[in-house]
């Protein structure tokens, strides 16, 4: 098989290089005989911080389902998929060299009868903490907690467990060696999930700004899902009969969604891009969550460099360097200058060779 050559800017440094390929690995050494595949910017592989492979509107798909959904996403240049839940068993997927690598979470842990139904596994207080150490040891360091869900008794978004049945489940994973994150829409849910040292925050439209500085001091990780948090009027209306409470919180957490994240990137809170993938979202779109992030006023070199070689080093790989596995995506244009060019990538490569 010949040697792939790929020629032009290479980011994050900008240096024009040439890009070898051998044995599914990036060289800089010039190999007799390449040949040039593609020419334009070299963007390391993005990452989908956010994703449910495997799931939809109904709880877990066939096999081929999955796999359309992840090839949507690969031929966009998503590469990197971090499950952020899912109710199938998608280990399958990385044995496949053609689909995009996946770190999976296992799947979500959430109260009983307070969730989305054949999602998550639904569990009481006292069995959290046996389940988030089951799941970490299933998954590849990351579990899901469904953090606040709505309440039927209040009428209103509530944490879904006690503070001290959180400060166990994250312990628990802890000791197993997984991080973990928790979808959090509302407010009163989050301090004493950073108090009990949690890894990261999926949406987090309540955070206060205290709660950004004490994220941005812990490390904690924000992934916004601007798209998602974008469906809150809907959700609203959707309630507003029967909980008025429910209506008038989401009203007031999107009316501020724009102000969190712009205080969250002030802060320094490590951002990253998720798409959520999966149930009403659709996969393939994460440029869609790209354009909407910029839209709401980060920079958008700041996005793709959170969409790309920042994403790929939080979750332990990296970009295009010397050895590096040859995951990545050729553009027309620098996407920190031209953001459209993400939507027509020149070529994608994964593991060495051009899949899309």
């Amino acid at each position: 098989m010949a040697t792939l050559r790929f020629s032009g800017p290479v980011l994050p440094d900008g240096e024009h290089r040439d890009v070898h390929v051998v044995d599914g690995r990036v060289t800089f050494e010039h190999q007799p005989g390449s040949e040039t595949a593609a020419r334009g910017w070299i963007l390391p592989g993005m990452v989908d911080a956010h994703n449910h492979l495997g799931m939809d509107d109904g709880g877990a798909v066939p096999d081929e389902e999955t796999e359309r959904q992840a090839v949507l996403d690969r031929d966009t240049g998503v590469l990197l998929l971090r499950d952020c839940g899912s109710p199938s068993d998608t280990r399958w997927v990385q044995e496949r060299d053609d689909l995009p690598r996946l770190v999976r979470a296992g799947r979500h842990l959430a109260r009983t009868r307070r969730y989305i139904r054949n999602y998550a596994h639904e569990v009481e207080p006292e069995d959290l903490a046996s389940y988030a150490a089951r799941e970490a040891r299933a998954g590849d360091g990351w579990i899901k907690l469904v953090g606040d869900w709505i309440s039927r008794e209040s009428g209103d978004l509530a944490p879904s467990f006690p503070v001290e049945t959180f400060a166990s489940a994250i312990e628990a994973a802890h000791a197993e060696g997984a991080k973990v994150t928790a979808h959090c829409f509302g407010r009163d849910v989050l301090q004493g999930l950073l108090d009990a040292g949690i890894d990261c925050i999926e949406h987090g439209t309540g955070l206060s700004t205290d709660q950004v500085e004490q994220m941005a001091t812990a490390g904690v990780a924000l992934v916004p899902t601007v798209q998602q948090t974008g469906k809150f009027p809907e959700f609203a209306e959707a309630g507003r009969e029967r909980f008025p409470e429910y209506a008038a919180t989401m009203d007031d957490l999107f009316a501020r969604r724009r102000e969190v994240l712009l205080s969250a990137h002030e802060a320094g809170v490590a951002l990253y891009v998720g798409s959520d993938g999966g149930g009403a979202a659709r996969h393939g779109e994460l440029m869609g969550e790209v354009e909407a992030m910029v839209d709401l006023g980060l920079p958008a070199a700041d996005v793709v460099a959170a969409v790309s070689w920042q994403g790929r080093a939080w979750l332990g790989w990296e970009g295009v360097v010397e050895g590096a596995p040859a995951d990545f995506v050729v553009l027309d244009a620098d996407p920190r200058e031209d953001l459209s060019t993400l939507r027509r990538p020149v070529c994608v490569v994964l593991r060495g060779a051009v899949v899309a």
